[in-house]
């Protein structure tokens, strides 16, 4: 039986008004449950409509949205989302999850999108309490122990979400970093360590490069098994963005010692007009880092980027990283763009 049947046999139909305590009195405004794909292109729409606001640079189509919520993780859309309408028409969206980190501190996420037509009016607001209301029950069914804490983001250029996270009391815990390189000129000739090998990536070796990577990534800063979940795989395996062809992997005989998983967004050069690619899932393997490898790694991609017609570089890093990554980038050319700051309020 499918997610939504299941939910709606549960006696909870997906068109049921929602009751938000404390919303606005504004004429026109009502507050809705999920009511499944029908609610894919009203979710682009609001992201479509909100990314110019935010400085947020996105392409996306419904067939993005409806991949992502086919494989969501601890998040039931027909129980943790709400739908903001204004004379029936959507203007706004928020969804709720969770998850636990290696250090056994139980995050529960949200984010509240609003077109800017109606921030300033309290919509918001509102939506982000109704968010915690609903965090705080799916935090009573789950063990308490280890810290427990709302958890958000936003970007250094998402003023009004951040405004609207600081006002209610969160406090800014980690950063992480965008970092474009803005040319392909004076790309390093770097050798790989000896013993070790790239070769092109086959069918059978996706779910071993994940696994590897998964591995790479658990000294990262807020790690979560959750974050690497079989929903996950599937979610990234099928991104129609996925290009093997591009990866450079190091191997040392039948074990995948570092990686850089490249791909190139060509609706979103087209868009912005650019020739960018990505530089991504940059990590090495624990016994082999200290050896030159990721630098090594990253000159060949460079390389196989330009030698797709791309002229500038671009990837996302933890500023707290414990392998000095941002540092590294910097040494390879990158500099940062973009911030994107991690808050946290503990969850009473």
């Amino acid at each position: 039986m499918n997610q939504e049947n299941r939910d709606m046999s549960a006696g909870t139909p997906a068109s049921n008004p929602v009751a938000v305590p404390g919303a606005p009195d504004t004429p026109g405004l009502t507050f809705r449950g999920f009511r499944g794909e029908a609610d894919y292109s009203a979710i682009l729409a609001v992201i479509e409509g909100s990314k110019e606001a935010d400085g947020i640079e996105r392409t996306g189509s419904v067939e993005d949205v409806a991949r992502s919520y086919r494989h969501l993780t601890n998040s039931d859309p027909y129980r943790d989302m709400l739908f903001v309408e204004m004379g029936g028409e959507v203007i706004g969206y928020s969804r709720v999850w969770w998850w636990q980190e290696a250090d056994g501190n139980r995050l529960y996420g949200h984010f509240a999108s609003l077109l800017p037509k109606w921030r300033g009016s309290g919509i918001r607001r509102t939506m982000v309490r109704h968010n915690e209301r609903r965090l705080s029950e799916i935090a009573s069914t789950r063990p308490e122990d280890g810290g427990r804490f709302f958890e958000a983001w936003a970007t250094d250029t998402e003023s009004h979400w951040e405004a609207l996270l600081l006002s209610g009391g969160y406090e800014a815990i980690r950063h992480r970093f965008g970092m474009i390189r803005p040319n392909l000129d004076h790309i390093p000739d770097l050798m790989l360590a000896g013993g070790l090998e790239i070769r092109p990536v086959q069918p059978d070796q996706i779910r071993p490069i994940w696994d590897a990577a998964k591995e790479a990534f658990q000294d990262a800063p807020g790690y979560s098994e959750d974050n690497w979940s079989d929903a996950r795989f599937d979610l990234w395996r099928q991104d129609p963005q996925l290009r093997p062809a591009l990866w450079q992997v190091a191997w040392d005989g039948d074990q995948v010692a570092g990686m850089v998983l490249n791909y190139i967004n060509e609706e979103e050069n087209l868009n912005y007009h650019r020739q960018r690619g990505y530089t991504s899932v940059i990590c090495v393997r624990r016994p082999w880092r200290r050896r030159g490898l990721a630098k090594a790694l990253i000159s060949r991609s460079l390389q196989v980027l330009k030698e797709r017609g791309m002229t500038e570089a671009g990837l996302n890093v933890e500023a707290e990283s414990p392998t000095g990554a941002t540092r590294l980038y910097e040494t390879m050319g990158f500099r940062v763009t973009k911030r994107t700051t991690v808050y946290r309020k503990p969850l009473a």
